[in-house]
């Protein structure tokens, strides 16, 4: 028959379609039975058996219940992350060296309005951009008083930050160029000063001047170090620069980007456009720092995934320690039924089916282990979450790793049993006793 001819002629397949099938049914029935010879010969030690899959009940267990801690933690943290702002940069006052000695972070005084409005004129990528400044101050209202920070910046900063009030407003362009002294508390000093009563409208003091309180910020909670976001005041940075601080220059400056991409090809235009402006010669230190949300979100991810994978490699130690087990098991197993296996080998069994046996068990052993321990791992996720209140994120890749894992453990732990089993001489263990 031509090639031609032969590929017009189609019961090939079907031959080789029966075949396959046959050859598949077959092998299926074998590994039933395989696999029914495996739960009766584990069922005969169920004591022994429980407390092989045990180390694999722990170590699946541990290694989901570990990864969904650090999976909720980095959920967390991204969410914080979230919460400073779209598409957000931040560019702060730098530091400088004194007498030999490096000041840290805020202490160098040319970051300025008009550095913020050069770069709202001249980058298109920054769409918005609020000034900002910070001064610690204890606050009073009647017979409450409060430590906290004080904020000083613009209306447009709470869009930046995506941060709407949740009662009265925020103050205006008009009071920030008057100096006004009006501000906006968050729900932590909100609850600490004011309790019960309404805060908006009423007079509080901020160190020895009245201001206003006109709006109270909706909650944002903790921030990615744990800070309480929501325990703040701004006010306008012109009555913080003046009445307060007694400076001229920025803390730093919150900016937006048109998108996220934006916020970050926006560093260089920065970089130059500053350095500029600030007369640094090449060779010489920035006098100031630029943060995107994107370097913000790499770096705490980074941090969070090195912890998960230290902590879940830590666990699955626990699950090495049960292949051991199961290794050491089977291995006296392979001893106890010697002459099992002469019997089986007599009339008839291959050294394959006696292999294919005893890996059969010992992978039975593996998975039974670690569905009991998702199980478990599930279950003291929740109670984690529930009793000791910290975030967990269960993972479906998680649950999937320790399901192959633990297949992998029983495959690579049982062979050498396995293996030892096929080589026995029939007629040795014929008279094995």
């Amino acid at each position: 028959m031509t090639a031609v001819g032969f590929w017009k002629d189609r019961s090939w397949v079907s031959e080789w379609l029966r075949f396959f099938l046959a050859d598949w049914q077959e092998n299926k029935m074998d590994f039933m039975n395989t696999f029914r010879l495996a739960l009766r010969a584990l069922a005969r030690n169920k004591m022994r058996s429980a407390l092989t899959m045990l180390g694999i009940v722990i170590g699946v267990g541990a290694v989901i219940a570990v990864v969904s801690i650090g999976q909720g933690a980095q959920y967390i943290v991204q969410q914080g992350i979230q919460a400073m702002g779209t598409n957000a940069v931040f560019i702060a006052a730098g530091s400088n060296r004194a007498g030999g000695v490096r000041q840290g972070y805020g202490g160098v005084k040319t970051l300025t309005v008009d550095d913020m409005n050069a770069i709202l004129a001249e980058i298109p990528l920054i769409k918005q951009a609020a000034p900002a400044l910070t001064s610690r101050q204890q606050v009073v209202y009647g017979n409450q008083n409060w430590s906290t920070q004080i904020t000083g910046t613009a209306p447009n900063y709470f869009d930046i930050r995506t941060w709407p009030v949740q009662a009265g407003s925020v103050f205006s362009d008009q009071e920030v160029d008057l100096a006004a002294n009006v501000c906006v508390i968050g729900t932590t000093v909100a609850r600490i000063l004011f309790g019960s009563e309404n805060p908006i409208g009423q007079t509080m003091r901020i160190g020895n001047l009245p201001f206003r309180v006109d709006g109270v910020l909706e909650s944002k909670g903790q921030n990615v170090t744990g800070q309480d976001q929501d325990d703040v005041i701004f006010a306008p940075y012109t009555t913080v620069q003046r009445k307060i601080s007694g400076i001229t220059w920025l803390q730093f400056i919150a900016a937006s980007a048109v998108s996220q991409e934006a916020s970050v090809a926006a560093v260089a235009p920065i970089t130059s456009l500053l350095r500029e402006r600030h007369r640094i010669r090449a060779g010489t230190d920035d006098d100031f720092m630029i943060r995107t949300q994107a370097d913000i979100a790499d770096l705490q991810n980074q941090t969070q995934s090195t912890m998960t994978m230290l902590l879940g490699g830590i666990a699955s130690v626990s699950l090495v320690v049960g292949g051991i087990g199961i290794m050491n098991i089977m291995l006296v197993s392979v001893t106890e039924r010697t002459r099992e296996i002469g019997v089986r080998m007599a009339v008839g069994a291959t050294e394959k089916d006696v292999r294919m046996q005893f890996l059969v068990e010992a992978v039975t052993l593996s998975m039974m282990g670690g569905a009991i321990g998702i199980v478990f791992g599930l279950i003291g996720s929740m109670l984690i979450a529930n009793l000791l209140q910290w975030p967990t994120l269960i993972s479906g890749k998680a649950v999937l790793a320790a399901v192959i894992f633990s297949t992998l453990v029983g495959v690579v732990f049982g062979y050498y049993p396995a293996h030892k089993a096929a080589q026995l001489d029939p007629i040795e263990a014929l008279r094995y006793e």
